[in-house]
């Protein structure tokens, strides 16, 4: 079990998610990963978000903390710097790793419900915003 920092970036009626491939499965998570020692679940979104995403983001508000497998923060977030899609972190550079594939993408918020996005109480809030 180990916390999470996840962002949440919304822009024109969509929401940013990492489409996955792993063992057979397609699903879609929130940009986030696990909390590094010493670190605020804040700086963690922020750093993944660099990370998987290639971008820098201004983080505003925690909209959600869910229990699973440890705490999962997630933060509403704004890309401040950066090119979308452009993330080097360990997903794409280590293929030893054997995890599966990762796609950064923008997603309707009104498909969310359509797709398999863990956590779906996630998907549901935003719906709901």
């Amino acid at each position: 079990m180990r916390n999470r920092g996840s962002v949440v970036l919304i822009k024109d009626n969509t929401v940013c998610l990492i489409k996955r491939k792993r063992d057979g499965l397609v699903y879609y998570v929130f940009p986030g990963g696990g909390i590094e020692e010493g670190e605020t679940p804040e700086a963690a979104a922020e750093r993944e978000a660099l990370e998987e995403l290639g971008v820098k983001v201004e983080i505003h508000k925690c909209i959600s903390k869910i229990e699973y497998q440890g705490t999962q923060y997630f933060f509403l977030a704004e890309i401040l710097d950066g090119a979308f899609g452009t993330g080097r972190g360990k997903e794409y550079t280590d293929k030893n790793r054997e995890r599966g594939t990762y796609l950064p993408m923008w997603v309707e918020i009104d498909k969310l419900s359509a797709l398999n996005v863990k956590p779906m109480e996630m998907a549901l809030k935003i719906q709901s915003l």
